[in-house]
């Protein structure tokens, strides 16, 4: 899916969620939040051109609390019309089905690529050429800050999913309380996303305009780190009432985590933004499986110990967070690169001479000027404005 978004843009590439309802009816399906994702990116660039903001983490954060409040209600209507457990949350799956076939053809017929226009109309005039599929590909995966979200990603949303799966058991378990107030308190870790993931977006945007992309990439560190913390008191408090508080705090951090996370994956590539994005969420459900095959699989670890044990792996895997470097804005530790280093120099090394003395690379452009925001508010102010026919250099 971001193939395609990056390729035919997001308007043509959500149709194609219509064949995904399908695996929504049986249960499984993750590529709508790759072109979602990119759709969100659109409202930015509109708000950015029209207001001269950037509001990169805060767009389209809060729909995971939503989802999570409405689906289990969805679940008991179906059981009260009549249905038994076993169908109940069967039949439940039809209503995203339902919902994701008709946004996609909302898109369709209502929806644009970019402020400019869509890609069809763009392609035909010039402003926009058809990229080259190998040439997308290899500016994605060959990018090591995209690996580098796509794994701490899996330790913040990953952990998120894992929660989910195991928390409500573990109150049975642990506490004796009846699986109705086990089923209430596990839900109240999903509810969580309600605020905490726009708030994590929106403190990755007020951080990015005082101090740019490093105060994003501290920020991020520093949030997702707690919520290691918190995830390894979880498994050790013995009380119920303090294990709930526990949770709670634990459920804000991770999920604030994963608003952060978007809050810098859109600056790793212009060229190549979507299967970056689609890279970054893939992350999350690599993680989920992966912790709970380790963690919580069999007799090993004691649930306890599992949640200790996954905790100290959230603060391990964040740590790599520390490697994230942008020439042009610097990295947790150090500032940018002596060399002069602009967001020209480094967007534009995603396109070849040729690719630029075509042209291909004006859209580029436009994103390279309105990223200069992520050097922070000093920085912008002081800094002289980089001249756009300059030969840029080439950073990996």
């Amino acid at each position: 899916m971001g193939t395609a978004c990056d390729l035919f843009g997001p308007r043509l590439a959500s149709p194609l969620s219509p064949f995904s309802p399908p695996p929504v009816y049986f249960t499984f399906s993750l590529a709508a939040f790759v072109s979602t994702q990119i759709l969100d990116e659109l409202v930015v660039l509109e708000q950015s051109r029209s207001h001269g903001k950037w509001r990169r983490g805060r767009v389209g954060q809060s729909r995971w609390g939503a989802t999570r409040l409405i689906m289990p209600l969805v679940f008991d209507l179906i059981k009260h019309i009549g249905a038994n457990r076993f169908t109940a949350w069967r039949i439940a799956f039809f209503i995203p089905g339902l919902f994701q076939t008709l946004s996609a053809f909302g898109i369709f017929f209502l929806g644009q690529d970019l402020p400019d226009g869509n890609y069809s109309q763009l392609h035909k005039s010039g402003d926009k050429h058809k990229d080259n599929f190998a040439r997308v590909f290899h500016h994605a995966v060959g990018n090591y800050r995209g690996w580098i979200l796509a794994l701490t990603y899996g330790y913040c949303f990953g952990v998120e999913l894992t929660i989910d799966n195991i928390i409500a058991q573990y109150f049975y378990d642990k506490f004796n309380v009846n699986l109705n107030t086990a089923g209430i308190i596990a839900a109240s870790f999903g509810l969580a996303n309600i605020f905490s993931r726009p708030g994590g977006g929106i403190l990755s945007d007020v951080v990015g305009k005082k101090f740019g992309m490093r105060g994003r990439l501290w920020t991020l560190w520093i949030v997702q780190t707690l919520g290691g913390v918190f995830c390894i008191l979880l498994g050790k408090v013995g009380s119920l009432s303090v294990s709930i508080a526990v949770m709670l705090i634990f459920s804000v951090f991770v999920q604030a985590a994963c608003g952060l996370t978007f809050g810098v994956v859109p600056f790793v590539s212009s060229r190549s933004l979507g299967i970056v994005s689609g890279m970054t969420g893939a992350g999350g459900n690599v993680g989920a499986v992966l912790t709970q095959v380790i963690f919580f699989r069999g007799s090993k670890y004691s649930t306890e110990t599992g949640i200790t044990l996954m905790g100290v792996m959230i603060i391990c895997c964040t740590s790599v967070i520390m490697f994230i470097y942008f020439p042009q804005w610097g990295g947790m530790f150090c500032g940018p690169s002596s060399k002069g280093t602009t967001e020209e120099d480094y967007y534009m090394s995603e396109w070849t001479s040729a690719e630029k003395e075509k042209g291909f690379h004006r859209a580029t452009l436009k994103f390279s000027e309105n990223s200069r925001t992520e050097r922070g508010i000093k920085k912008v102010e002081s800094a002289p404005t980089p001249t756009p026919d300059r030969t840029p250099n080439t950073y990996v």
